[in-house]
């Protein structure tokens, strides 16, 4: 860029930044810069449209347009030239602005007059805020120099839009951007409703001072914060080095984007043009994000992730804030990320009143602590984590899949109210906590707790609980960046048995794959990892990891009962080789002089059709069957559980499924083997109420879940229940929740 454009820009910034200090309200500040703009650029126009909403912009500030049009047009995102500019997040820059397709008139403005038109869009980290427009009556493009200049002014517009310099108080058009209530609708990972503050995983970085009119003190500081993050990076590589060739290569590719010299000079133009050097940053971080949004390569879009990863990294250099700062957690913490492994979420502690992810799935690791710790979690929360700041006020609706952050007071109390309520339901849960689940025809069913981490343990008197019908055991590798010693898990497993106190619990070997991946383990690229090398197949894939387990298991149990299940069994010789490596454990423990458990359960988890088909010499062999019913259902239906589109479709108490379901409790009766109903359903009152009735008498939950479950059962007769079902199936509805939610609501 010649140097007297450069000095132009330069002084437009330093005017900015004068008018920017002003003590004037938002509006006035407004007018005075599209005044300053139009004035610099030589333009008759220059206009500046924020989003009202997150479809609609509207017309804020105007130099050459009608006065009064402004905060009346309005236009939808992709309307005209300037919805367009916002949609694409792309310069529009014509000579002939009414011959332009999608070109929307607006007598209003008067508009009409003006041939020329470049519309810039005033984006932060790739997220749209609004839109820059200058016009003119002659008609011509705006020279490469021009739009430059004006993207660099868009910058800070960006910028001060965010520390809500623009505020506008009568006109209400407007107000700071992170002062707005905002509610993000997301999916459901875990029941339950907290009222907290916003305690971020990883702080966004604010920017203050997006103007310098000191650029050699500035290239300084830029460089000095890149020498230390290509120190870093090195230092990272050399410690952190991977065998596996493809990871060195994706090492490689990031250490080549902190080396780049185009990188860093066009992050030196822009502090030439009067950018500060953290500004300059989020210049081109933003214009990386864009790109990244409209990228459909996947290779490219994870090369511009490393982008954004490096550009977060230089500006926590530049500015001292960020993860590294220490920012202290505020009271009753909501945890915010993009997303989270095991390892970062367990540090945080049970301090954590509820998490809300942008990313995450119902069977991360996130949503098995989150279960755990009983506490609500929500994911798929897009924008979370550019919406909310520290110390934010946060509403997390966990039963709805719904966030509140900055709530007004009317959905506050309604919020409020919601908690006192399940409050109250929750005492009159611990009345009836050590009284069995004894419906009233007689009819007793065994409610146990779901665990994965010794803190869930306490809960198996507080809930009451009869036991743990399901402890995952994959955790314990999930939170380590290496594998878990023998004399480790044994020392675990062993805890687990005493905190118990002589209650049932049923371990479950190993599950890994599909989205449990241990870091310390080749990844695999499977097209569809719920359906992939996982679970059991793992297991006998790598029967040493297995032998292992069993070992811990067999020597933690020294003397007492010990019960362990295989998960994702879908055929019997899976079972028998897996059981034949528990026999084999338990002869090597013999010959060691080990003592041995008291008594021995070995079980099978049915999550597949299939295994409900196998012969029945299965059913006879296996000690019991926990019916695995998040993987059953989601195979049964064809219902990936982690597709919204899709889950949601499908009813558990669907006609189909529950006939299903009394198929292989037919078929677990006529062997005489055990079986029990585990997973997510089974802690729903109303699906409890049903699996009852169908004939199971075990139901494994969430602790939480157990107290609701307890005081519908003990509310009902199951031989009432079962003509209602009987008699909904033979109507031939698609799912018996209608007839039976109307039952209940019948009995008061």
């Amino acid at each position: 860029m010649p140097e007297r454009q450069e000095s132009e820009s330069r002084k437009l910034l330093g005017r900015l930044r004068a008018a920017l200090a002003e003590t004037s309200a938002g509006q006035a500040r407004l007018n005075h810069i599209v005044s300053l703009i139009a004035t610099s650029m030589l333009t008759e126009v220059c206009s500046i449209y924020l989003f009202r909403d997150a479809e609609t912009l509207e017309l804020c500030a105007t130099e050459g347009l009608k006065p009064e049009s402004v905060h009346k047009t309005r236009m939808r995102l992709g309307e005209g030239l300037v919805g367009r500019t916002a949609r694409t997040r792309t310069v529009v820059n014509t000579a002939n602005a009414p011959g332009e397709k999608g070109f929307r008139y607006m007598p209003e403005t008067g508009e009409e007059r003006y041939s020329s038109f470049c519309g810039i869009p005033i984006q932060r980290l790739g997220e749209a805020l609004g839109v820059l427009v200058v016009q003119s009556k002659a008609a011509r493009e705006f020279t490469a120099d021009e739009v430059y200049a004006l993207e660099v002014v868009a910058m800070v517009l960006a910028e001060m839009t965010e520390l809500g310099a623009f505020v506008v108080g009568d006109a209400g058009a407007l107000s700071p951007r992170h002062q707005r209530p905002v509610m993000i609708r997301g999916t459901i990972g875990q029941e339950g409703s907290v009222a907290g503050r916003v305690y971020l995983h990883e702080p966004r970085v604010v920017v203050t001072n997006p103007i310098s009119d000191d650029p050699e003190r500035e290239v300084i500081r830029l460089r000095e914060a890149i020498d230390t993050l290509r120190a870093a990076v090195d230092g990272m590589l050399s410690s952190e080095m991977p065998v596996d060739p493809e990871q060195v290569q994706v090492f490689e590719t990031y250490r080549m984007f902190a080396n780049s010299k185009s990188w860093l000079r066009r992050m030196e133009e822009d502090i030439a043009n009067g950018l500060s050097a953290e500004a300059a940053v989020e210049k081109e971080q933003s214009l990386a994000r864009s790109r990244m949004s409209q990228a459909s390569d996947l290779y490219l879009r994870e090369r511009l992730h490393d982008l954004d990863d490096l550009s977060n990294r230089l500006l926590r250099i530049l500015t001292g804030q960020g993860s590294d700062t220490g920012a202290e957690m505020p009271e009753n913490p909501v945890l915010i990320a993009r997303n989270i492994g095991p390892g970062e979420l367990l540090e945080y502690g049970r301090t954590l009143k509820g998490i809300v992810l942008e990313e995450g799935s119902v069977g991360s690791h996130a949503a098995i602590v989150a279960r755990a710790w009983a506490i609500p979690l929500v994911i798929h929360a897009t924008g979370i984590t550019t919406e909310a700041l520290n110390g934010n006020a946060i509403l997390v609706d966990g039963d709805q899949g719904i966030v509140h952050l900055r709530p007004e007071e009317t959905v506050r109390k309604a919020f409020d109210e919601k908690i006192a309520m399940q409050a109250r339901a929750l005492e009159r849960y611990v009345s009836i906590r050590d009284l069995p689940a004894q419906a009233l025809c007689g009819s007793v069913v065994a409610l146990h707790m779901n665990a994965g981490l010794m803190a869930d343990l306490p809960s198996l008197t507080g809930s009451g609980a009869e036991g743990v019908g399901l402890f995952r055991t994959e955790l314990q590798f999930l939170v380590r960046n290496k594998m878990p010693q023998r004399a480790e898990l044994s020392a675990l497993y062993s805890r687990v048995m005493d905190s118990a106190k002589g209650k049932r619990v049923a371990f479950r070997t190993l599950d890994i794959g599909s989205d449990k991946v241990l870091s310390y383990m080749k990844p695999n690229d499977e097209p569809n990892p719920a359906m992939g090398w996982r679970a059991i197949r793992v297991g006998l894939d790598k029967p040493g990891v297995l032998r292992m387990q069993l070992q811990a298991l067999i020597r933690a149990a020294a003397g007492r009962p010990l019960s362990v299940m295989f998960p994702f069994i879908t055929q019997p010789e899976e079972f028998r080789a897996a059981r034949a490596e528990f026999d084999k454990a338990m002869a090597r423990e013999t010959i060691l002089g080990h003592p041995l458990p008291a008594k021995v359960e070995v079980g099978a988890m049915l999550e597949t059709p299939s295994l409900a088909f196998a012969n029945d010499r299965f059913f006879r062999e296996v000690d019991f069957i926990s019916l695995g019913g998040n993987d059953l259902k989601q195979f049964f239906f064809a219902a990936d559980r982690e597709n919204e589109r899709v889950r949601r479709r499908y009813d558990t108490l669907d006609v189909s499924f529950l006939s299903f379901l009394e198929m292989i409790i037919a078929r677990c009766k006529a062997a005489d083997t055990p079986l029990s109903f585990c997973g997510e359903d089974a802690g729903r009152p109303i699906e409890a109420l049903v699996f009852a009735a169908l004939g199971f008498r075990m139901l494994s939950m969430r602790p939480a879940s157990v107290g609701p479950v307890k005081h519908l059962l003990r509310r009902v007769n199951l031989t009432e229940a079962k003509a209602v079902i009987d008699a909904s199936r033979a109507r031939g509805d698609q799912s018996v929740r209608g007839a039976v939610t109307e039952w209940l609501a019948g009995l008061g």
